[in-house]
């Protein structure tokens, strides 16, 4: 883990994930700036914990395949979500018998101490994990209890602690004998944190069930589960969650943000959720009688947490940024709202659309959004890489098998295809491809609130340097999950549907803000050092027109460029900047490249 520093050089194109239409040719990015980055984990390393006996036959520790974007704290404790290669879909990845055998891959999520030279990757939680308490099923053969299946988010961190909190998909924790009130199996996903050491259950399905009535969901009727926890749950003051659930009211669905105090013991303790707000019940701020129709996943910092939301998701008239103290939960305040003035924009430009991922360190905010009428064509290509299932149902050539194998015919005794009604194809067998096409906001940008001063200033926008700050993924659950030969790894995000999904990404510390943009030939990291909001110098960090070698000179082939880096709203704290990436070679295979989970330090002094 020896820090490498280089001047990073511009270099020819690589392909990006989803191809787009530019929207102009002569947008320059920002010099070049110098870092020096260390490996937190790469394909190289083992995962630990990984190795298994299979038949009586026993395989060693499987290698780190693929990452979601890192999370990072102020002190360098890096967490991440990562995979190794096997399964992509195949076998029934049941997640109960605490197993990971055959072709199955391991899934997990792990963290690094990047303060400490040599410290070693530690295992969270994988998929032969047993579920934290409530968990009473126990699955032959070897009577463990309920293990995890997927965590189908990123993992996020305290900033000022060393706090994780993730999701975690499984099998029922908990049955009720028949002929008692509630009989059956219960719990198939929740919210799972550290802040004592080992893991505990901080939020979960169960809270249909009255001896876990501390889960229910807090303004419903007594007795109301969440269905579900859309997105990354946040983790601040060393032992709080704060997320987004859903829920069901009366066969409607609903959502909100909430959060729980959790305590040393079984389950975080009785310690019952608690409501920020939802969208049966608050009144969007500043309206007459408006409740709020959509919420965001929060981030939370010390007492303190910021969320979007909306009187409607897809075109809102009402809603934006929201700050609430924890200690006051259903105090919103106001920070930016659809219909604001635009800083650095004319007398005239107001807000019209605000994104939903928001990034806060306590006092700054960074948050996308978007203004005007003008819109452009993007074309999104199906993935070729990633879950089988969702390839191929995006390609409209998804063949379902029921629970025994065989195949899920209609009434004509005709194999069922499932295909995306949205994709557009052409060509056929290995010549196939397919595409949808979005609109996108012509003129966006990604901004900067101070919570302390009150006041939004611009950091980056579409024209000069830039294109866009919109990036798409093909994900979500396609049909077949959970089936023979199907496998649970397509169980993600909030339920939904697969389809294509628009996020920006932004992180901040102390002022400064890191993000994700796109140019012509190009997307990549920018970092905007500022030390006040005057004083403020913009550099690209990595892009895809650079070498592998650059960013991993130990390990990425030397003919290798840049092909994917990701960043999420905790990669940048402290001085600590936390990014993924995937390096590949020019008609390679993907054995050809290298991937990895890196860090670097940032030159950030708080704003006076």
């Amino acid at each position: 883990m020896v820090p490498r520093t280089f001047r990073m050089l511009t270099l020819p194109l690589v392909a990006m994930v989803a191809v787009v239409v530019p929207a102009s040719l002569d947008a320059a990015p920002p010099a070049t700036g110098t870092f020096s980055w260390s490996t937190v984990v790469n394909n190289n390393d083992f995962m630990p914990g990984s190795d298994r006996t299979v038949n009586n036959i026993y395989y060693g520790e499987k290698n780190f395949n693929s990452y979601n974007q890192p999370s990072v704290n102020a002190t360098g404790l890096v967490v991440l979500r990562a995979r190794s290669k096997g399964g992509e879909g195949g076998g029934s990845g049941s997640g109960g018998t605490g197993g990971e055998g055959g072709n199955q891959p391991t899934h997990g999520i792990y963290t690094r101490d990047m303060s400490v030279p040599g410290s070693r990757i530690v295992r969270i939680l994988d998929r032969k994990t047993s579920v934290p308490a409530p968990n009473n099923i126990q699955y032959p053969p070897n009577g463990k209890y309920t293990t995890f299946v997927e965590t189908p988010s990123f993992p996020r961190i305290d900033m000022g602690s060393d706090t994780i909190a993730t999701r975690g998909n499984h099998q029922p924790v908990w049955f009720i004998s028949e002929g008692a009130a509630y009989d059956g199996a219960y719990g198939t996903t929740g919210i799972y944190a550290n802040p004592f050491g080992t893991l505990i259950t901080g939020a979960s399905k169960l809270g249909v069930l009255a001896e876990f009535g501390f889960f229910e969901v807090p303004g419903a009727p007594a007795g109301t589960p969440f269905d579900v926890f859309p997105g990354a749950p946040s983790v601040t003051n060393g032992s709080t969650i704060v997320f987004k659930g859903n829920y069901t009211v009366d066969g409607a669905g609903k959502t909100g943000v909430f959060y729980r105090n959790l305590k040393d013991a079984v389950a975080g303790g009785t310690s019952p959720v608690m409501l920020i707000a939802n969208n049966t019940g608050t009144v969007i701020p500043g309206s007459k009688s408006t409740i709020f129709g959509s919420t965001s996943p929060p981030s939370a910092a010390g007492q303190l947490a910021v969320f979007a939301g909306f009187d409607n998701e897809q075109s809102p008239a009402l809603g934006g940024l929201y700050m609430v103290d924890l200690r006051k939960p259903q105090t919103l305040k106001r920070l930016v709202g659809i219909g604001a003035k635009v800083p650095g924009g004319t007398r005239t430009d107001t807000f019209n659309r605000l994104g939903e991922a928001v990034a806060f360190d306590g006092r700054y905010v960074g948050f996308w959004g978007a203004w005007g009428t003008e819109t452009r064509t993007v074309r999104l290509y199906c993935p070729t890489e990633g879950n089988k299932d969702r390839r191929a149902y995006c390609k409209q050539e998804l063949y379902c098998y029921d629970q025994f194998g065989a195949p899920v015919l209609d009434k004509n005794g005709i194999q069922v295809k499932e295909e995306d009604p949205n994709s557009k194809c052409s060509g056929s067998g290995p010549e196939k491809v397919c595409y949808q096409e979005k609109e996108v906001p012509v003129v966006q940008g990604i901004f900067l609130y101070d919570t302390v001063a009150q006041t939004p200033w611009l950091v980056a926008k579409t024209g000069d340097a830039f294109n866009d700050f919109v990036f798409w993924n093909y994900s979500g659950k396609p049909p077949c999950t959970g089936m023979m030969g199907h496998g649970q790894e397509g169980a993600e995000d909030d339920g939904e549907p697969a389809r294509w999904r628009s996020s920006s990404f932004v992180a901040v510390s102390n002022g400064s803000t890191a993000f994700k943009a796109s140019s012509a030939d190009r997307s990549g990291i920018y970092l905007n050092i500022c030390s006040n909001p005057a004083n403020c110098s913009l550099v690209t960090v990595l892009d895809t027109i650079m070498d592998g070698t650059n960013l991993d000179p130990d390990s990425a082939p030397p003919e290798s460029k840049i092909r994917e880096l990701g960043l999420e709203r905790e990669g940048l704290r402290g001085d600590w900047l936390a990014i993924n990436a995937r390096m590949g070679v020019e008609g390679g295979t993907e054995e050809d490249g290298m991937a990895g989970v890196y860090v670097t330090r940032v030159p950030i002094t708080p704003p006076r």
